[in-house]
C-alpha cells in the first residue's frame, strides 16, 4: 500500500492518531479501495473462467480440531490448479480454509491474519475464538456486493478455544451469517459426499491422527463424486493440506505423513473402493 507521507516526512495523521484495534476499521479510513468489499462489482454476472476452488472439511477431536483440503482449483469444466493450498493459519491457533472465488478468498484470509495481528499488536492480548470467528463473518459480509455478481467467497474457520480447551468449527453463508458446526464439517462443491463419510466414521474419542485420516477419507470420497474436487495425486506427490490445532498451537502435517496416510486409504480402497463402512449396532 503507497503511503503519501507530508513534506516533512511524516506519516498521515491515520498512523498517529488513537483508533480502532481492528485493521479493516483503519484501512476503511485511510484507503477503502484496497478492502475486498469495496469495490464497484461489475455490472454483468461473472464468467465461470474464474478460478474456484473446493473442498474443505474439518473434525474435532478432544484436545482440537484437523482442517484438511483438497489441491484442485477449477475455470468451469477445466482444471485450473491442482496444487494449490486452501487451509491456512488465520494465527497460532485458528484455522482458515477457502472455498468459492479463489483470489478474493485468498485475499480475504490475508486481511483476516493482518487484522488479528494487529489487534494482538494493539491490544496486547489476542482475541478469544468467537471473537475471530466474528472478525471473519464480517469480511464475509462486506463482500456481499461481490457475492451477488458471482464472486462467492465462503470460507470455514477452526481453532482451539482456551476457555474450553477444545477445538471448535464454524461455518458461515454469503452474507456473513456465522454459525457453529459440532464434531464435523465441511464446505464446498464436494461437502455433501464428504459428510457423508465423516457422518459414518466419526467417533466422540478420535485421536489427532485418526481425525487426520477421516479427513482423508472424506476428500477421498467427495473427488470420487464431485469433478471439482481433486484426489490425491500420488503420480506428482500431491496431496491434501492437512493442519492441526491444539493447545500448543496450528501445526501443519508434514508432505511425508500426509502422503503415509494418504497411501494407506488408496491401499485400503484398492480392495473396498467404497471405503470404510460404519457398524450397525
Amino acid at each position: 500500500m503507497p503511503i503519501n507521507h507530508d513534506e516533512a516526512g511524516r506519516l498521515p495523521a491515520a498512523f498517529l492518531t488513537p483508533g480502532t484495534s481492528s485493521f479493516a476499521d483503519f484501512l476503511a479510513v485511510l484507503s477503502p479501495d484496497l478492502l475486498p468489499g469495496r469495490r464497484t462489482p461489475s455490472t454483468s454476472a461473472t464468467p465461470a473462467t474464474v478460478p474456484h476452488g473446493t473442498t474443505i472439511v474439518a473434525v474435532a477431536f478432544p484436545g482440537g480440531v484437523v482442517m484438511a483440503g483438497d489441491r484442485r482449483a477449477t475455470m468451469g469444466n477445466l482444471i485450473a490448479s491442482r496444487d494449490i493450498e486452501k487451509v491456512f493459519p488465520a494465527d497460532d491457533h485458528s484455522a482458515v480454509g477457502i472455498a468459492g472465488s479463489a483470489g478474493l478468498a485468498l485475499e480475504i484470509v490475508r486481511l483476516l491474519q493482518v487484522e488479528l495481528e494487529h489487534y494482538e499488536k494493539i491490544e496486547g492480548t489476542t482475541l478469544s475464538l468467537d471473537g475471530k470467528a466474528n472478525r471473519l463473518a464480517q469480511m464475509i459480509r462486506g463482500n456481499l456486493a461481490m457475492a451477488l455478481q458471482g464472486l462467492v467467497a465462503v470460507p470455514m474457520f477452526a481453532g482451539f478455544d482456551d476457555e474450553t480447551g477444545q477445538g471448535r468449527i464454524f461455518s458461515y453463508d454469503v452474507t456473513g451469517g456465522r454459525y457453529e458446526e459440532h464434531r464435523y464439517h465441511s464446505v464446498g462443491s464436494g461437502s455433501l459426499f464428504a459428510r457423508g463419510t465423516l457422518k459414518k466414521v466419526f467417533t466422540d474419542d478420535l485421536s489427532a491422527e485418526d481425525a487426520a485420516l477421516a479427513c482423508i477419507e472424506a476428500l477421498y470420497d467427495a473427488a470420487d463424486e464431485d469433478s471439482a474436487t481433486g484426489g490425491p495425486d500420488l503420480t506428482r506427490k500431491i496431496y491434501p493440506v492437512v493442519a492441526t490445532i491444539t493447545a500448543e498451537g496450528y501445526h501443519r502435517m508434514p508432505e511425508q505423513e500426509t502422503a503415509r496416510l494418504v497411501q494407506l486409504v488408496v491401499d485400503r480402497r484398492m480392495t473396498d473402493p467404497g471405503g470404510p463402512k460404519a457398524p450397525l449396532h
